[in-house]
């Protein structure tokens, strides 16, 4: 298997991680408050991580410079940008809303590799953010009313996302994986810790009663291993080998894991047109790994005048 294909199944394996692992964080959110939570489950994840890094990779220690600091910590304010303003978002507007501006991003990749990275998005990746897009409508947006200030947090929350795949594309190649990681992990739960302890009864993460309930214990046992420790991991370790247009489009796939996780523990059903945004959303998957050269030589058989308008 190519590594570029053995990348993409790893970050679809990490995206089905965040689907699955949705309704235990809607779950625990309503005991301990989103930054909270996220302060302790980053924090458990980076402690884990260092763990790792002084028992088995030592050696990666002695790459620890400024340069990959600087660049973990860079990762790490993108990445709290964007859970941070979801979760600001999510007091203002929708959950359906929330959901597909978050998945905005994957426009917002190809727009910001174009105006940071100067890299063009390919045809094929065109074709599968326009479809990813249309799915991500059809999936999550219920209610259509009108923008709020909440929908502009959550727009904000989008280019996070979006900021911390292109850049993880950037730095991954350049550093320890395991080393950038960790430090973006810990970035993270820093930066969440603080907005806790000004936002948010942050005293409550240390109530036994709280902490330690079946709710919040499953939630943060589950996050902090898999979607977290491990997730970030394959992520910054794998996108060394693909596209951040490819990253987003795959990620896209993660409302679709959680409505399918929704199915079967929550007994919530789809309606048609979310079925239709599920199969659009996978259809723009199935775009970007199409071959560019057999991708474009077909749309030019069907737009036979407007050949160079397809040229890469």
């Amino acid at each position: 298997m190519k590594a570029s294909s053995f990348a993409d199944l790893s970050l679809l394996f990490v995206a089905l991680i965040w689907g699955a692992t949705f309704v235990l964080v809607q779950n625990a959110i309503s005991f301990l408050e989103p930054q909270s939570f996220n302060a302790v489950r980053f924090a458990f994840a980076a402690i884990l991580l260092v763990l790792w890094l002084m028992f088995f990779e030592k050696e990666q220690l002695k790459k620890l410079d400024k340069k990959l600091l600087l660049s973990g910590i860079m990762l790490g304010f993108w990445l709290f940008i964007g859970y941070a303003f979801q979760t600001l978002g999510l007091l203002y507007t929708t959950s359906s809303k929330a959901g597909f501006i978050t998945g905005l991003s994957v426009v917002l990749v190809p727009l910001l590799m174009f105006g940071i990275l100067k890299q063009r998005p390919s045809l094929n990746s065109i074709a599968g953010v326009s479809a990813a897009t249309a799915g991500l409508y059809l999936l999550t947006m219920s209610d259509v009313s009108s923008l709020n200030i909440g929908d502009a947090f959550v727009l904000i929350c989008a280019a996070g996302f979006a900021l911390h795949i292109v850049f993880t594309g950037k730095f991954s190649s350049s550093y320890p994986t395991l080393l950038l990681t960790t430090v973006q992990i810990a970035t993270v739960a820093a930066l969440s810790a603080i907005s806790a302890v000004f936002f948010e009864d942050w005293k409550r993460a240390f109530n036994p009663d709280v902490i330690f309930s079946t709710n919040v214990v499953v939630a943060l046992l589950v996050t902090s291993i898999l979607a977290t420790a491990l997730a970030f991991f394959i992520q910054t370790n794998f996108q060394k080998h693909t596209t951040a247009t490819r990253v987003a489009l795959i990620f896209a796939m993660e409302p679709v894991f959680a409505a399918i996780t929704a199915y079967f523990w929550a007994d919530e059903r789809l309606t048609y047109s979310a079925l239709a945004g599920c199969v659009l959303i996978f259809a723009g998957m199935v775009f970007a790994e199409l071959p560019p050269g057999k991708f474009e030589r077909f749309i030019r058989k069907l737009f036979p005048k407007k050949e160079a308008d397809f040229k890469a």
